[in-house]
């Protein structure tokens, strides 16, 4: 059986407090406070930082507790009888995706597998890169989403190609920069960028627009995922941002902001399914990636808006 341990320290992290995972736990707040400590004290560092408001995770704590969470979640599930050989939908699947901003992309599969498999059922969450890769390394996440580029350097994973994500800078209607017939790097370094995550394939772009300029390109990026405050951002000023073209032809898009054309400042970003490359992934997981690289390659995904699809 697993140790008792790691269910006393998932109760920590889920409640807050040692003495409200006592209560969770059946044990007193003494026992609970006492074997989480041998806990650490065994694996060298602190799973959590203590005060008199409560407990929070340590970033090697944060790390730990999502496995030993995951690791209860299958023994819960291997007692339960779910996710057998016969059925292997019946299972959770668990989705890193990074940057953020790219969750939109998933909308259409997610809606399509869980109309076929009703019984699946997903996790998705978002991270930086570094956050994301550490997840799927370590199992927390079946399968991350992400920009090709950014997983290339990493011989711990296998990249499955699933489409390609063209995009370009944006301003608002009456900005100046509409009234310049071939605007370059020159004209743009004038103006606040307002930038996906700083990773590959974006990274050198960015930089190389200020750069080449002499000028200190973190003066002038802001680095925003949530497209939301994009938007507002370059609605209300004369901040520039970036934007999948895809998405561009949304027709509420084009109520308030121009393309800034004919400039095409990246070229188009390959969008990867990334799994660990030692372990062999899912029925589900396959499913996924199949069923995502279909939506994202064919004709049929509409022009969502990420944040009004739905």
């Amino acid at each position: 059986m697993l140790d008792s341990r790691l269910a006393y320290v998932v109760a920590v992290a889920r409640t807050g407090s040692f003495t409200a995972a006592s209560k969770e736990v059946g044990l007193t707040q003494s026992a609970v406070t006492r074997s989480v400590a041998e806990l650490e004290k065994q694996l060298g560092f602190l799973l959590f930082h203590r005060s008199v408001k409560g407990a929070l995770p340590t970033e090697k704590g944060r790390d730990f507790i999502e496995r030993a969470e995951r690791l209860l979640d299958e023994t819960q599930d291997l007692l339960r009888g779910v996710g057998r050989p016969d059925d292997p939908f019946a299972v959770t699947l668990r989705i890193g995706v990074c940057p953020s901003s790219l969750e939109w992309l998933l909308v259409e599969a997610l809606s399509d597998l869980h109309r076929r498999h009703g019984e699946l059922r997903f996790d998705m969450s978002s991270a930086n890169f570094e956050r994301t890769i550490q997840q799927l390394l370590s199992g927390n996440v079946d399968v991350a989403i992400g920009f090709d580029a950014a997983f290339a350097d990493w011989a711990e994973v296998r990249r499955i190609p699933i489409g390609v994500l063209e995009s370009t800078f944006f301003a608002r209607k009456g900005h100046p920069i509409h009234a310049i017939s071939r605007p370059s790097d020159t004209d743009l370094a004038r103006y606040e960028l307002v930038s996906p995550a700083v990773t590959r394939p974006y990274i050198a772009t960015t930089r190389g627009i200020f750069e080449s300029q002499g000028m200190d390109w973190k003066r002038h990026v802001h680095v925003i995922d949530a497209f939301p405050v994009v938007r507002r951002l370059v609605a209300t000023s004369d901040a520039i941002g970036h934007v999948a073209r895809s998405y561009a032809q949304y027709p509420r898009f084009g109520e308030k902001f121009d393309l800034i054309e004919p400039l095409t400042p990246y070229p188009g970003a390959i969008i990867c399914a990334a799994v660990r490359a030692r372990a062999e992934p899912t029925q589900a997981t396959r499913t996924f990636i199949s069923t995502l690289r279909t939506k994202l390659t064919s004709g049929e995904r509409r022009h969502l808006s990420p944040y009004e699809a739905g």
